[in-house]
């Protein structure tokens, strides 16, 4: 019991220093903040120039630059860590807190908590603009409920995604070349993998993200033929593998 408690209560300690050292980074302020104006500026963008697909619906066109802020929020997730190995912090955050696993878990946590709740009002925002300022019977309503929530998911995945590549990386640039990589080639590379399309062009967030939306943009040929919701869960188990290979690395290199 004395264990478990002490576990526990190094968990909270790691997770307000966290969020202290979050609010305290203007990068990460500024990525995050972005990140959640981006999707409703880009539905006032295409309003005002109206420049959807008449095939769209007014989700998917509200939310036209939502993949560009899933790709803030990696870059944010990336840069909650590796920010610290820049500046040589990680090592007073280690001393701090020793169990690096526990670090891992509250970093993964807080930028988790963040991304999700600030894009779910955020995307959902972009889709009351969108529809206030789009004209009226012109496109399909699409199906903005229980999608948002979807969406918002996938925006924390990449984020955590962002944190499994930093971790692994350490450095900013190359982190976030990777995570930039991982979330734009899967789509780029599956016509090439033949059968297999379906599993390697779905394999990314920005495809399940491209899927709820429910953008005319979202084919099979490059987003993959598994539905939104299955492709999200794929991206989420191959998320979670990826975070523990980092706990494990964290836990066997110098700091």
């Amino acid at each position: 019991m004395t264990a478990l408690t002490t576990a526990r209560a190094g968990y909270r300690q790691a997770l307000a220093h966290e969020w202290i050292k979050f609010r305290s980074v203007r990068s990460l302020v500024w990525t995050t903040f972005a990140t959640a104006a981006v999707p409703v500026l880009g539905a006032v963008f295409v309003a005002a120039t109206e420049s959807l697909r008449p095939d769209d619906t007014v989700l998917g066109g509200s939310l036209s630059l939502a993949v560009v802020a899933q790709i803030l929020a990696a870059v944010t997730g990336a840069l909650l860590i590796t920010g610290e190995y820049g500046t040589g912090t990680i090592r007073t955050t280690f001393a701090a807190t020793p169990r690096r696993a526990t670090v891992l878990a509250a970093k993964a946590t807080l930028i988790a908590g963040v991304t999700y709740a600030l894009s779910l009002l955020s995307c959902a925002l972009a889709h009351l603009v969108g529809g206030a300022l789009l004209e009226d019977g012109r496109y399909a309503e699409g199906e903005p409920w229980p999608a948002l929530f979807g969406i918002a998911a996938s925006f924390a995945i990449a984020a955590l995604l962002g944190l499994a590549a930093g971790t692994l990386v350490r450095h900013s640039a190359g982190a976030v070349t990777a995570v930039v990589g991982v979330l734009l080639l899967p789509s780029l590379l599956g016509p090439l993998f033949g059968g297999a399309q379906r599993w390697i062009a779905g394999f990314s967030p920005t495809a399940a993200l491209q899927k709820l939306t429910q953008t005319s943009d979202a084919t099979a040929q490059t987003v993959g033929s598994l539905g939104g919701w299955p492709s999200l869960l794929v991206v989420a188990a191959g998320t979670a593998v990826l975070l523990l290979l980092a706990a494990q690395t964290l836990r066997g290199r110098d700091a």
